[in-house]
């Protein structure tokens, strides 16, 4: 999760010019703080399990019923992986009666996610690298 400086919540914000729309490329160069929780995000992406349940969640929301039964693990072990997600930042909760619908933060992670998969599937199968 990224987290904004705190001058960029003060009131004095409200003089600076609005922040620009979202884009899919940011041209940073990337120091410690930033480094860090990009490693973060990829640590919570290093379980089998996780990787699982948010490659399933890159098609849509969905609840702990509907990822429990794509990813064939203990409902147990479902809630507690999304609860680490949903404390991570990675995704994002809403109720809908009685269910918790589960969906990612943002296209980031939707790219983020298919990418690994994708890059995975190379790896495996030789097909060959592409720009």
């Amino acid at each position: 999760m990224i987290s904004r400086p705190s001058s960029a919540l003060s009131p004095s914000s409200a003089l600076s010019p609005p922040l620009a729309e979202p884009s899919l490329t940011h041209m940073v160069t990337p120091g410690p703080e930033l480094l860090d929780t990009a490693a973060g995000t990829l640590r919570m992406l290093a379980e089998p399990t996780r990787l699982h349940l948010l490659w399933q969640l890159s098609s849509g929301p969905k609840t702990v019923t509907e990822l429990t039964d794509a990813s064939g693990a203990p409902r147990t072990v479902v809630s507690q992986h999304l609860a680490k997600l949903r404390l991570s930042g990675l995704v994002d909760t809403r109720k809908d009666g009685r269910h918790v619908i589960y969906n990612l933060h943002d296209g980031h992670l939707v790219r983020l996610i298919r990418e690994t998969i994708n890059h995975a599937d190379h790896l495996m199968t030789g097909e060959p690298i592409h720009g």
